[in-house]
Formats: C-alpha cells, sequence, structure tokens
C-alpha cells in the first residue's frame, strides 16, 4: 500500500498546496489575479480528463505500468515547474501534474480489484480508508505546507517537492508492486489496448467548454453553450460508433447503479466544496477573522473527515454510511443557515465538524460502491471517472459561490450557498435511499 498511497496524495496535495502562494507567483511573474488562477483550473481540468484516461490505460496495459509512467511525468513536471523561465511553463507543469498524478488512484483500485479477485474477496474497506484518507489529508495540508515551503525555500519549491515524492515513490512501486501479466495472458474479450484518441480528444474539447461556461456563471458567456452541445453530441456519435470507445456509452448504460453512484459522488462533492470555500470566505470577510483563524476554525472540517474515514472502514455496508452522510451533509447545511456574523465560535466549529463528517463517509462509501459496481475489466476506468465527477462538482462549486457572494462575501451570501446546499443534500439522500443496489454488505 505504501507507493500506491505516496501516489495517491500527490493530486490532491497539488490542487490546494499552490494556494498559498498564487500571489507571490502572480508577483514574481508580473500577472494578475486572472492569470494565476488558471494555475487552479488547468490542474483540475488536465485531471478531470486524465483521470478516466490512465484508468483506460490501467485496464488496458496493466496498472503497475501506467502507476510507473505517471510517477515519471509528475517527476518531469516537477523539473519543468522548479525551473520555468516564464508564466506559461508553470501552466505546462500543472497540465503535466495533472496528467501524472491522475495516474495513483485509478491505478491503486485497479491492482486492489486484481487482488481481490485473487483472493476471492472484496476490496477490504480499511485498505480503501486508506486510499481515501491519502486524499483528504493531504488535500487539508497542501495550503499549509505551501505556505511553508513558499516562505523558507520560495515557491518554486512547491513545484520541487513533487521530485522526491515521485522519486520514493517510483522506487517503491519498483521494488513492491506486483508485475502486470503479459498482455497476450489477459483473458479473452478483456479491453483493447488501443486508445481512443478521438474520443479523448472531443471528452476534453466539451469539458473545457463546460468548465468555462461554469466558471461564470455570474455574468454567462452564452456563446460557449454552442460549441459544448456540439461537442458533446459529437462524442457520443462517436462513442456509439467506435469499436474500442473511450467512454463504452452502452456499458455505462447497462450499470444503471454505477452512473448512479457517479452523480451521487458528484453532488456530495459539490455541496462539500461549496461549504468548504464558501465557509471560509464569510468567516474571513464578514466574520472579520485572519487567514489563519480561518484556517485554524476549518481545521476540525478536516481531521472530522479523517477520522470518519477511518470510522467508514469499520461498516460492512454502503447503503448505511451514504444514507448518514447525507444527513449530516443536511445538518451541517442548517448550521450554515442559521449562522451571522455575531455567531458564537463554539457555533462555528460545530458547523466545521458537521460539515466534515459526511466527507469522510460519502468518500469511503463511494469507493466501494465502484470497486463493488465497475465491471470486472474495466476498474481502473470506472475509478478514473468517479474522480472526474468530483472534479466538476469542485469547478460547479467555485462558479456557485461567486454567484452567490458577489462582491462581498456577507450573511446573505452565506444563507444562500446553505439554502442551496440543503437542496442538493436532500437529492443526494433521496437517491440514497431509493437506490437497490445499495444494499446487503460490501
Amino acid at each position: 500500500m505504501t507507493p500506491l498511497l505516496l501516489g495517491s496524495l500527490l493530486n490532491p496535495v497539488n490542487s490546494t498546496m499552490i494556494a498559498t502562494a498564487l500571489v507571490v507567483i502572480g508577483r514574481g511573474f508580473g500577472v494578475g489575479s486572472a492569470d494565476t488562477a488558471w494555475l487552479v483550473a488547468s490542474l483540475y481540468l488536465a485531471s478531470a480528463v486524465a483521470q478516466p484516461t490512465m484508468g483506460k490505460l490501467a485496464d488496458a496495459l496493466g496498472p503497475r505500468r501506467v502507476f510507473l509512467a505517471g510517477l515519471v511525468i509528475v517527476t518531469a513536471a516537477g523539473v519543468v515547474g522548479a525551473a520555468a523561465p516564464a508564466f506559461g511553463w508553470l501552466i505546462v507543469s500543472r497540465v503535466l501534474l495533472g496528467v501524472g498524478t491522475s495516474a495513483a488512484y485509478p491505478c491503486a483500485m485497479a491492482l486492489l480489484r486484481t487482488e481481490a479477485v485473487r483472493l476471492g474477496t472484496h476490496v477490504p474497506r480499511p485498505v480503501l480508508a486508506r486510499l481515501s484518507l491519502a486524499g483528504l489529508g493531504s488535500a487539508a495540508v497542501g495550503p499549509v505546507l505551501g505556505g511553508l515551503l513558499a516562505a523558507t525555500a520560495g515557491w518554486r519549491a512547491i513545484f520541487a517537492v513533487n521530485i522526491p515524492v515521485a522519486l520514493a515513490g517510483l522506487a517503491l512501486a519498483l521494488l513492491w508492486l506486483p508485475r502486470d501479466p503479459p498482455r497476450a495472458a489477459r483473458a479473452p474479450g478483456g479491453p483493447r489496448t488501443g486508445i481512443d484518441a478521438l474520443g479523448v480528444l472531443l471528452f476534453a474539447g466539451a469539458l473545457t467548454t463546460a468548465m468555462l461556461f461554469l466558471m461564470e456563471l455570474g455574468h454567462p458567456r452564452w456563446p460557449l453553450l454552442a460549441p459544448f452541445a456540439v461537442l458533446a453530441c459529437a462524442f457520443v456519435w462517436w462513442q456509439l460508433r467506435s469499436s474500442a470507445p473511450f467512454l463504452d456509452l452502452r456499458v455505462l448504460a447497462q450499470h444503471r447503479p454505477l452512473v448512479l453512484t457517479y452523480l451521487r459522488h458528484g453532488l456530495t462533492y459539490l455541496v462539500i466544496y461549496c461549504v468548504m470555500y464558501g465557509y471560509a470566505q464569510w468567516l474571513e470577510e464578514s466574520h472579520g477573522f485572519s487567514s489563519f483563524d480561518s484556517g485554524l476554525i476549518m481545521l476540525p472540517m478536516s481531521l472530522a473527515a479523517a477520522v470518519c474515514s477511518l470510522l467508514g472502514a469499520r461498516t460492512k455496508g454502503i447503503r448505511g454510511p451514504l444514507t448518514l452522510a447525507a444527513g449530516l451533509l443536511l445538518a451541517g447545511a442548517g448550521t450554515l443557515a442559521l449562522a451571522h456574523g455575531g455567531t458564537p465560535l463554539a457555533a462555528l466549529l460545530l458547523a466545521s465538524v458537521l460539515c466534515g463528517l459526511p466527507q469522510g463517509l460519502a468518500g469511503t462509501s463511494n469507493q466501494a460502491a465502484v470497486a463493488r459496481q465497475a465491471p470486472a475489466d474495466g476498474v481502473g476506468a470506472a475509478a478514473g471517472l468517479q474522480r472526474t465527477s468530483q472534479y466538476l462538482g469542485a469547478i460547479t462549486a467555485s462558479s456557485l459561490i461567486a454567484l452567490c457572494y458577489g462582491q462581498q462575501a456577507d450573511d446573505a451570501g452565506l444563507h444562500l450557498i446553505a439554502v442551496t446546499a440543503g437542496v442538493l443534500s436532500a437529492v443526494v439522500l433521496a437517491l440514497t435511499v431509493t437506490d437497490r443496489a445499495l444494499r446487503g454488505r460490501s
């Protein structure tokens, strides 16, 4: 598990580590916040496209090979970012980081599923909890680590730190991960080794235009809907026609429980990201806390998520923890709806805890659902699509926060976010309790 956990923490930690260095990077290259925002968006976009792509490659070529290749790409990304002579090279580095770090999670899920099949059992929930905890924990410490590196060694260290971590993961993976079987030894009827390049390009194009539209919901760029519709229709048409599609839509149609898991996971993280980033912004701009104090108030959210990730591993079912997570999301939204500028600190900390508890439960349980519901020869691609749904939730959440707050994160804006989160949480709850595929033990 050690190399898998090392690889799995690289994507979430890089998604948050740069947050505390955007200002100093912008000053160093003479660019504004609109430009530095692409350092965040480029990694999310690259990850959203690369997660299912890497999963598809893992299913076709072998998860160990793809895992090792991803770590090599991460090493190259660290070198490019650390030595970047111009701002554009940082964008290149972030895209490479998105691609390289996207190999870890789907490859880990594919390796674990293969081992579970060999042993004639399901993937153990404690193992899935470790993967979930690696993501939650690294995302939580990312801003602190980024600030520490930027303050002590300069912002380039935020890129350079990926090099030793990736090299350590590479060495341990070569030492401990089981070798992939020769391609000739793969089961007949398994996934084809060819990659649908046109499908990937159409998917990336549709996702890019969708992201650009979602990033400005306050001032909608309506013309973007036309190319999105064209690219999306072309993607569906090509996937239905291709003999080896990037995303086999027919298979997805035959696995309705898996599609519902993606929808539930994406909506859950849409609520979580709305609360996580919207609440922190409100604490600073409306409640008057400093960035450091806001971070301390938000810390119980991350700790609660980590604890519930471990506790979720001790449960045998899937439906129960997911139902509890949806109920806690509703409760957290309710506390935010009652918050105002004079809310006591104890109540603010309680709201943070209530919003963190469902994150750990939902993360581990949805992982278990994907591991159980995915086709036997497509676990990697299925796991990658799960992460894509999560990234789409993050992108949409940032747009909803901007739409609700406008120019100032005030009480009215927070209450609007809370109402939106409550409605979405109710939808997640309904999707969970009505999903018969979640019954039984994992």
